[in-house]
């Protein structure tokens, strides 16, 4: 049976509603950022559930998620520390749990409660389906800067690999969110860096592969795929948010998107929107 469906494209609609169009084992990787249940304003009540019924949703879409996702693919979620416990163990019941990354959004101090120690970051897992799963760390190592290489100078280093291409980044990702400063923030409440993005799909999808992103926002994931040649499928039911990616794509497309966190920027390899694939299932 062969089924269509288009790729580069930005759907705006509920996921729930789009997932049965995506082929089984089509997905190289899903990066999701859904609502943490903490009662935001999102256009919509998406956010604003109950803990039962907030734990349920998040089960569901799940559930109609993996089945999706190839056996080399991989699958980053973000939560909140109140309910990643809960995220996690359902999930460890479906799949393998790799990592477990703290960002730290390098929140400056200022206040805060006087009752418990402030909260400064958001949880990332990762999660894949086999023991194959793909994963390229060459691609996100960071550079040793000259200080260290010089203090590494002794014999027993000279030639090793990893002094030349960098070391492999820890599991505690230090970001700063963004604020209106910043050139890459969109009108958007939660908006992730770039920078993060970017790290999980340049190490856990191919070029020319397949990213989702179920709840897209400002669109963070659709900007790092087309700046890193891998194509994208995104759903997002607020129409203010859709019009915001939509924006965000015609700027990378024409060359005034004013963003650079990658080492290879300066030449990025675009993709085009809304490519039609067919694929033999």
């Amino acid at each position: 049976m062969k089924t269509s469906f288009k790729i580069n494209t930005i759907y705006n609609q509920d996921f729930l509603e789009g997932i049965n169009s995506i082929p089984d084992n089509s997905l190289d990787l899903v990066v999701a950022d859904p609502p943490y249940g903490l009662g935001k304003d999102y256009g919509n009540d998406s956010d604003k559930l109950e803990y039962a019924q907030f734990i349920k949703w998040t089960q569901d879409w799940i559930d109609l998620l993996i089945p999706k996702i190839k056996q080399t693919g991989s699958f980053y979620i973000f939560a909140t520390w109140r309910y990643s416990p809960e995220i996690f163990v359902y999930l460890k019941s479906k799949m393998t749990m790799i990592n477990e990354i703290i960002w730290d959004r390098k929140v400056p101090s200022m206040g805060g409660s006087t009752r418990r120690f402030s909260s400064v970051h958001d949880t990332i897992g990762l999660f894949v389906k086999s023991k194959d799963y793909y994963f390229d760390i060459d691609s996100v190592r960071i550079a040793y800067d000259e200080e260290t290489k010089k203090a590494r100078s002794r014999s027993i280093f000279i030639g090793k690999k990893w002094l030349e291409v960098g070391y492999n980044p820890k599991d505690l990702w230090a970001v700063s969110r963004l604020h209106r400063i910043h050139s890459e923030r969109e009108d958007h409440p939660t908006q992730k860096p770039i920078e993060i993005i970017e790290r999980m799909i340049k190490a856990s999808c191919p070029e020319g592969g397949l990213v989702l992103d179920p709840f897209a926002g400002s669109g963070t994931t659709v900007a790092a795929c087309m700046l890193n040649n891998r194509n994208y499928i995104a759903y997002e039911i607020n129409p203010d948010y859709y019009a915001i990616i939509q924006n965000r794509i015609n700027r990378i497309n024409n060359g005034t998107y004013d963003i650079k966190t990658s080492a290879d920027r300066k030449s990025p390899k675009l993709l085009h929107n809304s490519n039609q694939v067919s694929l033999a299932l």
